[in-house]
């Protein structure tokens, strides 16, 4: 069985539809509101978990109702919590967004989520055991810049892989992208890492390293000698895409974690993203083992 460790962000999304956006002091009534537990961490979490690896979660929440249900979900779907604190001068993160004709307007709020500090990485000796054992670490960009150096640079003081999903995306130094195993950027998030730089020149320049999602066509990465362009799945019907770069970047520390090669790893993840769109809200649509292996049997 894999082990994983996730570091980053666990959020509330708080989701209104609406026929239109309400102009400046107006109160219109919305058509329903929803809520979804999320933050791009808990997401890549619960995508490990639910495919069959022991997956601890590392990150801060509020003392507030929301911090209660966000800690509930990672439990139910057997994320373990050791290693999420409890903030208590700040709410827990959330996300407001509104949807008019099925365009997203979002506020974030990061909340606790801003105050996972690098002093509240490994705390105990347990936990830094943990971090030992893990197969390989998953961190993204919803966590502090200081935060996210300290555990790259424990890791590599450990020999533990860490995978880098840069998202949001953010300038990132080239010293610390040689210190990752797995950088996972998207398209979007290629352009803001290296701007005026082609796919093919940064492919080859991290081979085996720089792994690039490409949505509808599937992922590409260079394995030394050429580029390997691995397509997607074709699916029926498209219901809901947010949380596909989560369950991507998820099912791909697990199978790499169990041994897989990188091309392996990938087309599994492109497995697994194809069935999570295809059910709605992020987290809800992560496919567990069983129905991964029923769907694509």
């Amino acid at each position: 069985m894999a082990n994983i460790l996730v570091v980053g962000s666990i959020s509330t999304d708080l989701v209104v539809n609406a026929d239109r956006k309400p102009e400046i002091g107006e109160t219109i009534e919305g058509k329903e509101f929803q809520t979804f537990f999320g933050g791009k961490g808990a997401n890549q979490a619960v995508a490990c978990a639910r495919l069959g690896a022991q997956t601890a979660m590392a990150g801060a929440v509020g003392e507030d109702e929301f911090g209660i249900r966000l800690l509930e979900n990672l439990t139910y779907n057997q994320v373990s919590i050791d290693q999420v604190v409890r903030i208590k001068e700040h709410a827990s993160g959330t996300a407001l967004i509104t949807v008019v004709e099925g365009d997203n307007s979002i506020i974030y709020v990061a909340g606790a989520n801003r105050q996972f500090t690098p002093e509240k990485l490994f705390q105990t000796e347990e936990q830094l055991e943990r971090l030992k054992a893990s197969d390989i670490v998953l961190v993204q960009n919803e966590t502090p810049v200081k935060t996210i150096e300290k555990l790259i640079l424990t890791c590599q003081e450990y020999h533990v892989p860490v995978l880098y999903n840069p998202a949001p995306a953010r300038l990132i130094s080239e010293e610390w992208i040689e210190k990752v195993a797995f950088l996972t950027p998207n398209e979007t998030e290629f352009k803001v890492l290296f701007p005026d730089k082609t796919m093919e020149e940064m492919l080859f320049k991290y081979p085996s390293k720089l792994i690039i999602t490409l949505g509808e066509d599937g992922a590409v990465f260079c394995n030394g000698e050429k580029i390997i362009s691995i397509p997607a799945f074709p699916v029926e019907r498209i219901v809901d895409t947010t949380g596909a770069g989560d369950t991507f970047n998820g099912a791909f520390a697990v199978a790499y974690a169990e041994g897989k090669t990188i091309e392996e790893s990938v087309r599994y993840a492109n497995k697994a993203a194809s069935l999570s769109i295809q059910r709605s809200e992020a987290q809800n649509g992560m496919s567990t083992l069983e129905n991964l292996k029923a769907f694509f049997k």
